[in-house]
């Protein structure tokens, strides 16, 4: 669905009207980028996402009884389930929203059945996190429909909770976290080792965030997720055997990486500088921005594609492309594959006035090389998880 905001929450709005025959709670959480720092969240490093002007939107309202009746949309698709009974679904779309009640119920709070209809103008599979932002609207909605008291941070968890356990996918908390505390014309410096996190300006009206989506993705992206993974987590014990303080890559120097590891495994060695070297980019990204100077933050971006190509090899040939067809045009500052990798999009600096003849460029040349086509987006920095309010009621 690639309706905008407005009609889409109206559509939203009606359908549970026209279903329930009740006006609901409607709620909003969006998709994210991340500028900077690939593949350092789960080693205790930094991540600089932002909240993007693409969304999730849930329509909710309270049963009598325990039964949970849920319809996608976008899918057309419904599903039931009951409180006292959560299973997953075939389906797999109703699990995370199945997860984020079954998360809620295991923290003790008291919750009815309701009925939820949901809709979205996030693109699927593009690595915009339309899933994060699904759990964590459901999050929102549900804590607002019955009073939980949950604060922001609540309920981030509580999404990454439900992938974690009922969806069965082992995320870290970036995705959550900046649908949920998305500040528009911000970036969040989020640390992942204890939440902490800072604002950083990000507002240049002559660039765009453009992300070319390959419309691909490789088998084995979650397979060499994990194999990455447990490289990074060897790399600390070779560490740790001489300095026990070193308890995750954010620790590592790469003095210690050329002294403890490189003997060893120059494979594991390559995974770890890519990381540690990423974490100090994320840094000078951070400076470059509060000094405006978004020429030598795009030259980062570049070095992260490089680093995750050749170090942590978890590029692909479609993207690569895309990075190469960009990196010597004087109207993109920066770009670099985002995401998990082998498909997905790359995200791009351009200058504004310069868009359409990036993308026309872009389209005919990756057309030329793969035979594919190739969809551009433009990713407006947003806010993050809120209430819509509707004052238009269906009759």
């Amino acid at each position: 669905m690639t309706t905008t905001a407005a009609p889409l929450q109206d559509l939203i709005n009606d359908s549970y009207f026209q279903l329930f025959n009740d006006a609901p709670l409607l709620v909003r959480s969006p998709g994210r980028v991340n500028l900077i720092g690939e593949h350092t969240d789960y080693n205790n490093g930094l991540v600089l996402p932002a909240a993007i002007d693409k969304n999730i939107i849930v329509a909710i309202g309270k049963r009598d009884d325990d039964v949970i009746n849920l319809r996608s949309l976008d899918q057309d698709q419904a599903h039931t389930a009951s409180l006292g009974a959560l299973q997953r679904s075939p389906m797999l779309w109703p699990d995370y929203i199945l997860g984020v009640v079954d998360q809620l119920s295991k923290r003790g709070h008291a919750l009815k059945g309701f009925n939820l209809v949901f809709g979205g103008d996030i693109p699927q599979g593009a690595g915009l996190s339309s899933s994060a932002a699904l759990e964590c609207a459901t999050a929102y909605a549900l804590n607002e429909l019955f009073a939980l008291g949950l604060q922001r941070l609540d309920i981030a968890l509580i999404g990454q909770a439900a992938e974690n356990e009922f969806v069965g996918v082992k995320c870290g908390l970036m995705d959550q976290f900046a649908s949920v505390f998305g500040k528009e014309q911000h970036l969040i410096k989020l640390d992942c080792a204890d939440f902490s996190h800072e604002y950083i300006p990000f507002n240049n009206p002559d660039l765009r965030i453009v992300l070319f989506d390959t419309q691909v993705k490789h088998s084995l992206a979650s397979s060499a997720y994990n194999e990455r993974r447990q490289q990074c987590e060897y790399g600390v014990a070779l560490i740790q055997k001489s300095n026990p303080a070193v308890t995750s890559l954010r620790d590592a120097t790469l003095e210690e990486l050329d002294h403890y590891i490189k003997p060893i495994d120059e494979t594991v060695y390559r995974r770890c500088h890519y990381v540690v070297s990423e974490i100090q980019r994320l840094h000078k990204a951070c400076d470059h921005l509060k000094n405006n100077d978004f020429k030598s933050f795009g030259k980062l971006m570049f070095e992260t594609h490089d680093g995750l190509q050749h170090q942590y090899e978890v590029s692909c040939e479609e993207l690569d492309i895309l990075v190469d067809t960009v990196r010597h045009e004087e109207n993109v500052l920066g770009a670099r594959m985002m995401g998990g990798g082998f498909g997905g999009c790359t995200i791009n600096l351009i200058k504004a006035d310069q868009v359409h003849e990036v993308v026309e460029h872009v389209s005919a040349v990756y057309a030329r090389k793969t035979g594919k086509t190739v969809q551009a987006y433009i990713a407006n920095i947003s806010e993050g998880t809120s209430t819509i309010r509707i004052t238009k009621r269906t009759d």
